[in-house]
């Protein structure tokens, strides 16, 4: 017996020494100390030795099993140590900042501009009744102004928004004149998801209704609004145009950023860029409210927060800011 136990741990020396991998340390572990293993094996060759020798031979065979053991705990560490590869005197790795999304950026650089001016923000649900989204806003259901929208219905009567203008009808339906809000939010049209489109995007829209406010007042707001936004040098020109809920109506241009007017492919060679709409509140909107339009007037605007980002950082495709691409939030 003591010859086969010297020859055993010579054996588990040297298999230990060649086990160069998780694989053959897990089979030397079968071979050795599994069920039927050799040592278990070993405990039943006992029986046939005096009582002297079993407690001998046992004592030593019980030695020999945790000397294995421990050696292939040991070894498991040391390959997962190879595995992992630390080094823990090495400095540790400087957490990534992350970046503000564009869209976040300018629409707190509106929503700021529009407040140093005494507008309150306002904001209401994007699931909306066509009631809030179209007539009263004065876009009855046969209206053909509706088929720009093209909007998400859920029933006849509930839909997405697809402007934040619903918001305004909501304020000033349970606020009285003086109101003086921006409202902006996410809306959603049936439009196909391309450089220029999204059916999800974003939108602040100014209302500001009182006694005598007038056209110049709102002309004057636009001017400011594209000095603070791209700068004093930005050319602009408002031109007529029309929106069933304003009356007059116009829309508000920029000179083009990247050809700077000469006309190029993004302003479709016109050297001018879209901004926004806007206009005089229409009459009928505000009898829908029961203000009376004899005694007060308002104007309202809207622009795309897309559209902007767009037109600031010079980003030819509206894709980019939903891919969620690194390398291209860190540049802001």
């Amino acid at each position: 017996m003591e010859q086969k136990l010297n020859k055993i741990k010579s054996e588990i020396e040297i298999e230990i020494s060649r086990a160069t991998d998780g694989q053959k340390l897990e089979e030397l572990r079968i071979k050795y100390l599994g069920r039927k293993g050799i040592l278990n094996m070993l405990f039943k060759e006992l029986a046939a030795l005096p009582i002297e020798d079993r407690k001998r031979f046992g004592n030593e065979i019980n030695l020999i099993k945790r000397n294995l053991i421990e050696e292939l705990k040991k070894r498991a560490v040391e390959r997962k140590e190879e595995r992992v590869g630390i080094d823990p005197l090495l400095p540790g790795r400087i957490g990534y900042v992350g970046h503000r999304h564009p869209l976040s950026l300018i629409q707190d650089e509106i929503i700021d501009f529009f407040e140093n001016l005494g507008f309150a923000v306002a904001t209401g649900p994007e699931i909306e009744y066509d009631w809030y989204n179209f007539e009263a806003l004065n876009i009855p259901k046969d209206h053909p102004a509706r088929d720009m929208f093209s909007s998400l219905y859920i029933t006849d009567e509930l839909m997405l928004r697809s402007h934040t203008s619903p918001v305004q009808i909501r304020v000033m339906e349970r606020q009285k004149p003086p109101i003086k809000i921006i409202c902006p939010g996410r809306c959603y049209r049936f439009d196909p998801f391309d450089p220029s489109h999204s059916p999800v995007f974003h939108q602040v829209e100014a209302l500001y209704v009182d006694k005598g406010v007038s056209f110049g007042e709102l002309k004057w707001l636009l001017s400011e609004f594209v000095k603070a936004i791209f700068g004093p040098k930005t050319k602009y020109e408002l031109r007529p145009s029309f929106f069933p809920f304003t009356e007059p109506s116009g829309e508000l241009a920029i000179s083009c950023s990247v050809c700077e007017g000469k006309g190029c492919q993004v302003c479709g060679n016109t050297g001018w860029l879209e901004m926004l709409g806007c206009g005089m509140v229409h009459p009928q909107v505000l009898k829908n409210v029961k203000i009376s339009p004899k005694e007060y007037s308002g104007y309202a605007l809207g622009l795309g927060i897309e559209r902007v980002a767009m037109i600031k950082y010079m980003i030819d495709d509206i894709r980019v800011f939903y891919n969620n691409d690194i390398r291209f939030l860190e540049q802001f």
